[in-house]
């Protein structure tokens, strides 16, 4: 229990794994990965210094195949993140650079990986999609693991831990947090990281709470201070009073409560109090995460993130590769939709080794743009993509569209893919329902001209916002900007949302704002008919839905779009559907 004469102190984070747990802090330890020597190394004594370099990398890849071996059942499906990390210590923008840098300026292994990395990271840093931006923490983590076996310092054993304890650290690898045992580790809080971490992804799957991203927290945090954690809101008081204890406790026992309800109620269909049923679909970024959306009930894939298949490698997946990954997905849903989103990349995120440096890469060749100026790769999708359709339901989603030229283009290769299948004779769809994100304001603007291009518009709120907003949504001095419900973004899907019935377009949504059961009233009032979000946040989008009666929603978003600030809009929904939605789904209506 807390002191009573102690003063608490909240920190704010990012929330990466929903829930709330309490519980004594254990600091995990970091020694010796800040810590690098430099030196310079003798002519004579160059290959024996990238010897030593090379056998660091090998005693590191034997640890993480020895970590992948031993990682327990309920993380079997995370492995591949492990296996990532596998390949990133032979990349030749980690390897070969370090080695390249011993060799030309004549240094020592640690001050060449070290500039090495500090020369590939601000490329990530740089980055506003949150999946590829948090690449950058693999690639710290690799290292980071390359630097212990350099300088001999101890590797953190998350493993050996004989306590119930919450984890504090400036960092956490996903290698690391494979080896937390449930028994033991209540939840986690790190100085680094982002809710599209590895490190994230995991604490979600194992559903213990996580809060990324919290600046000084291990300087702040002193072992065995009591600390409360909330996963959903991002925040972390230390040391809290017995009045904020007592609160936690209380938002505790009742998220868990309802989380178990509604994942009893998982399989049941999404379907309003006067009879209008929603798709609740998942949102995948690799072939195993497809189980997890079934599992918790949900209607099919609604967003299909392929980038993951061309990162961490020194070469383009192979049609073969790409088309057998597709399939496995296709194959586990067999009776369900699967939007397959093409290659959402740009010139620096995830293939360096076929890109241009740019100085801003998110406003430059990017997703259909790179796809567009590099058709063999495109192609070399498209085809997969095609015969993989052959066992399934498959949607084609073409991201970051911002005319209706980059759609007739798009068009034009799928049927150059569909003419050469057909000519070496292997099995496709000669027609799939293709798509556009509409995740730039020129895309929204056109709405009514794309819907006359394509079968379904499918709504990415992440970079619509964000765009809109002409903000960096990562950029703490003007996150607050970053709203779903600002009111120019409202009359914006509402445009949209009007574009696609009045050419009877069907309108989805795969942004965050469609995992969110505070938002779903909005969602409902728009006419969107299908919602796609983490596998999580299934089940309680279900739950959302079935509260709402539809004909309602629509009034109140009458409503809702007559309001011209942020506070307003809030106020209106707390005072129409707050004690319906906001009993504990998410702790503040503000984002």
């Amino acid at each position: 229990m807390p002191d009573k004469g102690s003063s608490e102190i909240v920190l704010h984070g990012i929330g990466g794994s929903p829930g709330i747990c309490i519980g004594k802090a254990y600091l995990v330890d970091k020694e010796g990965v800040d810590v690098v020597p430099k030196y310079t190394i003798l002519n004579i004594k160059l290959e024996e210094e990238k010897k030593r370099f090379k056998a660091a990398v090998k005693k590191a890849i034997d640890e993480l195949h020895k970590i992948i071996a031993e990682t327990p059942e309920e993380l079997r499906e995370n492995a591949q993140i492990l296996e990532t990390h596998v390949v990133l210590l032979k990349d030749k923008m980690l390897y070969g650079r370090t080695i390249d840098t011993i060799e030309c300026e004549h240094i020592n292994a640690e001050w060449a990986l070290r500039k090495v990395v500090l020369s590939i990271k601000p490329l990530f840093d740089g980055m506003q999609d949150s999946y590829l931006k948090d690449r950058g923490e693999d690639v710290a983590n690799v290292s980071d693991r390359i630097m212990k076996h350099l300088t001999g310092a101890e590797g953190t054993r998350i493993g050996t831990i004989d306590k119930r304890v919450v984890l504090v650290a400036r960092d956490l690898s996903p290698a690391e947090t494979s080896q937390i045992n449930l028994e033991r580790i209540m939840g986690f809080v790190t100085d680094r990281g982002g809710r599209a971490s590895h490190t994230s992804i995991i604490a979600r799957s194992l559903e213990i709470p996580a809060v990324l991203g919290v600046e000084k927290a291990t300087r702040k945090i002193r072992n065995d201070d009591v600390i409360v954690v909330d996963g959903t809101s991002g925040m972390v008081v230390i040391n809290p009073s017995e009045e904020t204890l007592a609160a936690a406790e209380t938002r505790k026992s009742e998220f868990e409560a309802r989380r178990a309800q509604y994942a009893r109620r998982g399989h049941l269909p999404a379907k309003t109090k006067d009879g209008l049923q929603l798709a609740v679909m998942g949102n995948i970024e690799k072939p195993e995460e497809v189980m997890a959306v079934r599992e918790r009930g949900g209607d099919g894939i609604g967003l299909y993130r392929t980038e993951f298949q061309y990162m961490a490698r020194k070469n383009f997946p192979s049609e073969e590769e790409l088309f057998e990954n597709y399939k496995d997905v296709i194959e586990v849903m067999p009776d369900k939709p699967v939007t397959i989103r093409t290659l959402d990349i740009n010139g620096d995120k995830a293939v360096a080794y076929a890109s241009e440096p740019e100085e801003n890469p998110v406003l430059g060749l990017r997703a259909i743009r790179y796809c567009l100026k590099k058709p063999e790769v495109f192609l070399t999708q498209l085809r997969a993509i095609l015969r993989a359709s052959h066992y399934g339901q498959v949607r084609l989603l073409l991201p970051m569209i911002s005319s209706v030229e980059e759609v007739r283009e798009s068009k034009r290769l799928l049927a150059q893919a569909i003419d050469s299948l057909k000519k070496d004779g292997l099995p496709h769809q000669k027609k799939i329902p293709v798509g556009v994100m509409i995740e730039v304001p020129s895309a929204a603007i056109m709405a009514d001209v794309l819907a006359q291009e394509i079968d379904f518009f499918s709504i990415g709120t992440n970079d619509l916002i964000q765009f809109t907003m002409a903000i960096d949504r990562s950029n703490r001095q003007v996150a607050y900007l970053y709203n779903p419900i600002n009111p120019a973004v409202l009359r914006l899907l509402k445009h949209v949302a009007q574009a696609g019935a009045r050419h009877n377009i069907p309108v989805f949504m795969c942004g965050e704002m469609a995992g969110e059961g505070i938002y779903v009233p909005i969602l409902l009032g728009l006419g969107l008919q299908e919602l796609s979000t983490n596998a999580q946040s299934i089940p309680l989008i279900k739950n959302a839905v079935r509260l709402l009666n539809i004909e309602q929603t629509k009034k109140f978003m009458d409503r809702l779009l007559k309001q011209t600030t942020i506070q307003k809009i809030e106020s209106l929904m707390q005072s129409t559907y707050g004690d319906l939605l906001n009993n504990g789904q998410s702790t503040h209506w503000e984002r």
